[in-house]
């Protein structure tokens, strides 16, 4: 079950993609075959795997924390995953402010641009792809992959919640981040913090 869990957990079985057939997974494992049906099923009940009738096994999640996760704030008040974002996101920014590489201020600055051009475009799943890739991109150069992996168990949550404050308040324009941006290139990790914070406070009615 570990080496499945593994090779989930590595990509080399990616989310959305049939694992090999039981046959395969005995030679490959080297194990019987009750053994791999057995640890086949504890993953189908972990929510990491998916059989389906005639078709085979699927990969649903490559973490059983974002299952998890998932289940326990498909219910959550939006403000609920605001206040979590805040807790994750301001030091995510202090620390890509700290940390951040010519490489990553390049990738930001991309991302930034993108954003923009979706919102000017009025195009909305464009608007929330481009959103959340930036603030995905500001955890990955945090360079903290604890913090990086709690992050990625949010994400669904994340992104529906960015979707969320698009429809429902529409209060950030096409250069809502580049402050936050800017302040990382720049390193500047207080002003980082403070354009983050500034924000997410202000989705709460706290600004």
């Amino acid at each position: 079950m570990e080496e499945l869990r593994r090779r989930i957990a590595d990509g080399e079985w990616p989310v959305g993609s049939r694992i090999p057939p039981e046959p395969a997974l005995v030679e490959l494992l080297g194990v019987g075959r009750n053994t791999v049906r057995e640890s086949v099923q504890s993953l189908v009940h972990g929510g990491l795997l998916e059989r389906r009738q005639g078709s085979g096994t699927y990969v649903l999640s490559a973490s059983e924390l974002t299952v998890s996760m998932g289940k326990r704030i498909a219910e959550a008040r939006q403000r609920d995953v605001v206040e979590v974002r805040r807790a994750l996101e301001v030091e995510a920014a202090r620390l890509a402010a700290r940390r951040r590489t010519s490489t990553d201020a390049a990738a930001l600055l991309s991302h930034r641009d993108a954003r923009s051009a979706a919102y000017l475009a009025g195009d909305l799943d464009r608007m929330v792809d481009t959103d959340l890739a930036l603030h995905h991109a500001i955890v990955q150069t945090a360079a903290n992959p604890v913090l990086l992996s709690l992050y990625e168990s949010l994400i669904d949550a994340i992104g529906e919640n960015i979707r969320f404050n698009f429809v429902a308040t529409d209060t950030h324009g096409h250069d809502a981040h580049d402050g936050l941006v800017e302040a990382i290139v720049a390193g500047n990790d207080a002003r980082a913090v403070a354009e983050t914070d500034d924000y997410l406070s202000e989705l709460m009615g706290e600004a």
